[in-house]
């Protein structure tokens, strides 16, 4: 990726007279103005205006991360990554949590001699070794253990302590189109290294009031990295999982969501569904255990959704840039503006609000995305739900 340039032109002579008009210029006028002026900008703008046109040359790495547990972190981070995978979109999974689950849940038992994302954080294996083949076409895995609840507390003396994930997987962005990082649920170093290596957080919620609670705090945190750790850091969506349309509470939970979030809640919700209880237990993501089960369509919604959103937001920079205007700052949000887009501290405010709502009764709408036909390849569980 170092030695690709960002733009390439041939036989181009940087110095022009001032005697030389436009009209007798080599180099034409408005072509000469666009390549001074755009190299003025931020590399981050630069980069993308190269997706736009069609480059990938940088995956977008999303971190799957709540500080509450049982949420549906690794769930989401395991089916979204086989959604994306069965859209054709290369994807690199990395288990950061201790836990191990999303390494379980692809199917890889515990075994104290593979190489885990551990060696290569805290002992300078090289990342290229570490990474595994999930088994299925377009998805690999940086795998987990319980070693790595050591990396913890070693970490605590290291220098850029916050950085160490991102500097390993740098080499790895022009190799994927998606990385997605599954996180522990809590705030320690291992938390801070993802959100520090993400350009978006992706935050599952759970459809009961004891976790819409936690929503402000969680987003003031992110602020809060966004102001010291990573300034890019942007909201890809809030997640709303563990839907079921039978209750009440759970209609109001997505109806709260919508009304304070706007459009950084996906218009996806995950339902509770036993195929995705019980996928992980047979070592594969629910669309190959039941690709007609509720909770494999919902997931491949979710994957349409993150896909179209990235769209949209290259689509809505390189028109920041043709115009000139800014240099990658985050617009305000819109009602059609894609999660992430909006502004992040914004969004606290709303967060706030929906921290008081929690004690409010109001009548939503159920929020269940309508399902579209679905795209990929059947498992070989057992049938729908």
């Amino acid at each position: 990726m170092a030695d690709r340039p960002l733009f390439h032109v041939e036989r181009c002579f940087i110095f022009i007279p001032t005697s030389v008009s436009r009209e007798t210029c080599l180099i034409p006028y408005p072509e000469f103005v666009f390549c001074v002026k755009h190299l003025a900008y931020s590399l981050c703008d630069l980069l993308n205006f190269r997706r736009s046109l069609g480059d990938n040359i940088l995956a977008r790495v999303i971190a799957i991360t709540n500080q509450k547990g049982g949420v549906g972190k690794t769930t989401t981070a395991v089916n979204l990554g086989a959604s994306l995978a069965t859209s054709e979109k290369k994807t690199l999974l990395i288990d950061c949590d201790p836990q191990g689950n999303a390494t379980s849940a692809l199917g890889f038992p515990k075994d104290p001699a593979r190489r885990t994302l551990y060696q290569a954080m805290m002992l300078g294996e090289p990342i290229e070794r570490i990474i595994t083949d999930a088994h299925m076409d377009l998805l690999d895995l940086i795998p987990s253990d319980k070693n790595l609840v050591g990396a913890a507390v070693e970490l605590v003396s290291v220098e850029n302590r916050e950085y160490q994930l991102k500097n390993l997987i740098i080499g790895l962005r022009d190799k994927y189109e998606y990385i997605l990082i599954d996180s522990p649920p809590s705030l320690d170093l291992l938390t801070l290294n993802a959100l520090a290596a993400s350009d978006s957080v992706l935050v599952p919620i759970q459809c009961e009031y004891l976790a819409l609670e936690g929503v402000s705090e969680l987003l003031d945190t992110l602020i809060r990295l966004r102001r010291t750790i990573n300034p890019s850091l942007e909201i890809e969506g809030i997640l709303p999982t563990m839907y079921d349309d039978r209750t009440t509470l759970a209609k109001q939970v997505v109806a709260d969501l919508r009304s304070f979030f706007g459009a950084q809640v996906f218009e996806t919700v995950i339902p509770r569904n036993v195929r995705l209880a019980e996928a992980p237990s047979h070592g594969m993501p629910v669309l190959f255990y039941d690709i007609h089960s509720r909770g494999a369509e919902s997931y491949m919604n979710l994957a349409r959704e993150v896909m179209a959103n990235a769209e949209k937001r290259v689509g809505s920079r390189a028109e920041r840039i043709d115009t000139g205007t800014g240099r990658g700052e985050i617009v305000t949000s819109s009602p059609d503006a894609a999660p992430g887009v909006g502004d992040t501290e914004g969004t606290t405010a709303g967060g706030a609000s929906g921290t008081s709502a929690a004690n409010a009764a109001g009548a939503g709408a159920s929020g269940n995305a309508s399902v579209d036909s679905q795209r990929g390849r059947s498992g070989s569980g057992p049938g729908s739900d």
